[in-house]
């Protein structure tokens, strides 16, 4: 039997919208914290420091300002879930922006203050269905702003594990939303119904080609915290590692998510 038909996941605009900027809000108060040695200390993003992750994370508003000083498009070719699988492409350049602002602004509090200006005005002036031309191909802006809350929370988690005992909290809306986007980036990779990953209490769907399950419980069953999820799915930690910690509940033949992870890098 052929997998059911998915109804896409929609979004609201005025929560995603609170949600990154209580994220953001939650990143400026820990940076303000932090000292001279904590800035330099390494980060597990390669060779980036605390301070260049920090310029990164303010970049994730940035973007739309960039975005939107770029011509609109004449029409909308891309999905929301097609941004997991294109940032990729982009990530040479990221990486030297992101260094480059942090040579540029030594003072990153203040930095981060216009960059959360900046995007507050932008949403100010513009629909959410203004289009922009992202690397997923056309996106209307509200899509845009709830990848703006996966990339906050996800490098959120980066300076937490980089400066012990930071322990920046996450809004609950912007993990919601982080978790839920790249559960269904999974089952877009790995269509079917075979197999239910449950990821409480923000998202539970169907993936895996094979029979699908249709009542009682399920045969392939995956169940992960959403923080845990979030790592498996941008390769911060790999499926046998969280399987071995007991971080991931994984029962069924076709309940080993390995061969589908990471999503995002």
């Amino acid at each position: 039997m052929p997998p059911a038909k998915r109804r896409t996941r929609s979004y609201d605009p005025a929560r995603t919208r609170a949600a990154v900027l209580a994220q953001f809000g939650n990143v400026r108060a820990a940076v303000r914290t932090l000292t001279a040695e904590q800035l330099a200390a390494p980060t597990r993003l390669g060779d980036w420091t605390v301070r260049e992750l920090v310029a990164h994370i303010g970049m994730a508003l940035t973007a739309v300002d960039r975005l939107l000083a770029e011509p609109e498009p004449a029409r909308q070719d891309g999905r929301l879930l097609d941004w997991p699988f294109a940032i990729a492409a982009d990530a040479d350049a990221i990486a030297a922006t992101a260094c480059r602002l942090a040579a540029e602004h030594p003072d990153l509090d203040a930095h981060l203050a216009d960059v959360e200006r900046r995007f507050t005005d932008r949403l100010d002036a513009h629909p959410g269905v203004r289009l922009l031309p992202t690397s997923a191909g056309a996106l209307p802006l509200a899509d845009y702003v709830v990848t703006r809350a996966v990339e906050l929370v996800v490098h959120t988690d980066d300076l937490n594990a980089a400066v012990p005992g930071l322990d920046i909290p996450y809004d609950r809306q912007a993990l919601a939303a982080c978790t839920r986007l790249l559960a269904d980036a999974l089952a877009a990779k790995a269509p079917g119904g075979s197999t239910e990953v449950r990821i409480p209490p923000y998202a539970v769907v169907q993936c895996v080609e094979g029979p699908r399950h249709t009542r009682g419980t399920p045969p392939n069953v995956v169940e992960t915290d959403s923080l845990t999820w979030i790592r498996l799915a941008t390769g911060r930690t790999s499926w046998q590692e969280a399987v071995t910690d007991a971080k991931v509940s994984a029962g069924g033949e076709r309940a080993d998510l390995g061969p589908y992870l990471p999503l995002l890098r």
